[in-house]
């Protein structure tokens, strides 16, 4: 009995002293791919060839660009090409690699009050800003955030920030400040439109009597990329972990597992690095 309890008390230190020898890297990345299950599917493989693992801290694009700016993330993995760019551009990354896409979509009552249906955006939400139907915009600096208050643009309807509803969006618009689940969620419950990305819809269970009433506008892409914070910059970061899960990720190995999630058979994200 006490040569069992040995054994077992052996095994116990051993697999610790594994984990401990395990290198770690701090990933800042978006509410999407966490929300949406990618990083469930996708973070054990890499940890499987790499013996790496990664602690994310899944915020709004914005506020994980902000938090790489400061030095408290070694990769960057996020879905906002115009700030990833300045984020280059500054220094804070020497290259910006992509790595994958899906689209956006609008969400709202399957009555579709504001006669949104259909494959144009810019159509759509002139029509619910003026007919004042509910709106929920997340107001999180995120990169879904980015995505809507350029789309809001686009349709003639000024934005007039993210802190800072604007009445020509209608009566019913709000913003929650939040990620993109809570979104939906008080979406569902409010019988709201809502502008999300395709993956997080798809893993998403409390829809009530939400459904898909715009898609397929070329305006709907989301194209994400991938960055190692620059280490001449902050030389204490793990660069060199951080460059590895950038290689493997955008390898053919890394490729064929984003491309292999699926939700009921459906495909969340579609692999496109090197394109």
């Amino acid at each position: 009995m006490k040569s069992f309890k040995f054994l077992a008390l052996a095994l116990v230190l051993s697999a610790g002293a594994f984990s401990a020898n395990a290198e770690t890297i701090t990933m800042a990345s978006t509410t999407s791919t966490e929300q949406s299950g990618l990083f469930s599917h996708l973070l054990p493989a890499f940890k499987q060839a790499s013996n790496i693992d990664i602690k994310v801290v899944a915020v709004g694009t914005g506020q994980a660009i902000d938090m790489a700016r400061r030095g408290d993330a070694d990769v960057l993995f996020v879905h906002d090409n115009a700030a990833e760019e300045k984020f280059v551009a500054e220094g804070f990354a020497a290259k910006r690699f992509p790595v994958m896409y899906n689209d956006f979509v609008l969400v709202g009552p399957k009555n579709d009050p504001a006669v949104v249906k259909g494959k144009d955006i810019a159509v759509a939400l002139k029509k619910v800003a003026t007919s004042n139907a509910a709106f929920v915009s997340r107001g999180d600096k995120s990169g879904t955030d980015a995505a809507e208050r350029r789309l809001w643009t686009q349709a003639g309807v000024a934005d007039a920030g993210p802190q800072v509803p604007n009445d020509r969006k209608g009566t019913g618009y709000r913003e929650c400040g939040c990620g993109m689940g809570p979104a939906l969620n008080i979406a569902a419950s409010s019988n709201a439109y809502v502008l999300a990305d395709r993956g997080t819809w798809l893993s998403f269970k409390n829809r009530a009597d939400l459904a898909v009433l715009v898609e397929g506008d070329k305006r709907l892409f989301n194209q994400y990329g991938v960055m190692v914070v620059s280490p001449a910059k902050f030389p204490q970061l793990n660069s060199a972990g951080a460059q590895k899960f950038v290689d493997w990720v955008i390898s053919p190995a890394g490729q064929s597992t984003i491309a292999s999630y699926k939700i009921g058979g459906e495909q969340l994200f579609f692999p496109n690095a090197g394109q």
